[in-house]
């Protein structure tokens, strides 16, 4: 706006300058457009109402009060303008600001992704599972220590998976069953007369645990050797065989389906491994069984023990067994 006023102006002024030059020539009143009218209140400026002293008193000068009366008048005019557009401004601003505070104010305020509604919920779940996993966990411990409990102060495990009867043939020719043991304690393994090694080992602590349990408590203990190797292991064979050992010994044989039933019962593996023309091995478990004088099965003793532990174990069953 203001550029086009100024361009207006210079156009204006140039014109007046054109005219009063003229006006000067002339000597002659011209007749003024009704803009010139209003500003000086007549319609023709008369030549001898004008002092001919040159440019700065005469018609020019009136030109030129005139433009700056013109230019003032629409400054002046501006200002208000500029000044109400700018009060008007302010006063959309104001009101467009009260108007968002005011929609701002409406709204509801969004909560974030937690409420505290849900997170009291998560706490309480959370401490629920802790709770019931917590008193599961008792529960199960409880039942573990009640069975523990239970196993120790009541009968041995197993007792009525291991042993049972059977017909086999002593060392002397003659045949025994389980009955032939009936109201003594007996310690049996099971082995071969050929075996190298384990089994020879295995029956000198068998026998000197024996002798010790005699001497520290005064139990007699009948020790039981069955044959796991029918086939070699003949009546005489075990007859020789277990004189070797101790004097006390009894040695049991049988047929192979007589052999395999008393395994059988008591959970006894054995197979052949090697086998060089008559020459072979057994692979056998290695464990004493202690029955009671009922012939029920009491506890096992494993290759881990000594003749002193297998001795002591033995007796603190015994005593136990007694109460």
């Amino acid at each position: 706006m203001a550029s086009l006023i100024s361009t207006k102006s210079n156009q204006f002024r140039y014109a007046s300058r054109i005219l009063c030059s003229h006006i000067l020539r002339s000597g002659r009143s011209i007749p003024l457009s009704p803009p010139f009218s209003n500003h000086l209140h007549h319609s023709t400026l008369p030549l001898h109402q004008v002092e001919l002293q040159g440019y700065g008193n005469g018609p020019l000068s009136l030109c030129q009060r005139f433009l700056s009366s013109t230019a003032a008048g629409n400054v002046n005019q501006e200002k208000p303008a500029s000044d109400s557009s700018a009060k008007d401004n302010s006063g959309q601003e104001k009101e467009s600001g009260q108007s968002n505070q005011k929609s701002d104010e409406g709204k509801p305020v969004r909560g974030g992704p937690v409420s505290w509604l849900s997170f009291l919920l998560l706490v309480v779940t959370g401490a629920g599972v802790i709770f019931y996993y917590d008193r599961e966990k008792k529960r199960h411990i409880e039942e573990i220590n009640n069975a523990s409990k239970a196993v120790k102060e009541g009968p041995s495990a197993g007792k009525a998976a291991i042993g049972g009867p059977f017909n086999l043939i002593n060392h002397d020719g003659k045949p025994v069953t389980e009955k032939n043991f009936l109201g003594k304690w007996t310690l049996i393994y099971f082995g071969f007369t050929h075996c190298p090694d384990i089994c020879p080992d295995e029956l000198i602590k068998l026998a000197a645990a024996v002798d010790k349990i005699k001497e520290k408590a005064g139990i007699e203990i009948v020790p039981v050797f069955i044959s796991v190797d029918p086939e070699r292991d003949t009546v005489e064979q075990v007859r020789e065989y277990v004189k070797e050992f101790h004097p006390t010994l009894i040695g049991l044989t049988g047929s192979p389906e007589e052999i395999r039933n008393v395994a059988r019962a008591y959970r006894v593996y054995y197979m052949k491994t090697t086998e060089e023309d008559s020459d072979y091995l057994v692979d056998h478990s290695i464990v004493m069984y202690l029955m009671g004088p009922d012939m029920q099965f009491v506890k096992f003793f494993g290759k881990n023990h000594d003749e002193d532990s297998l001795a002591d174990g033995i007796i603190k069953e015994v005593k136990q067994y007694k109460k």
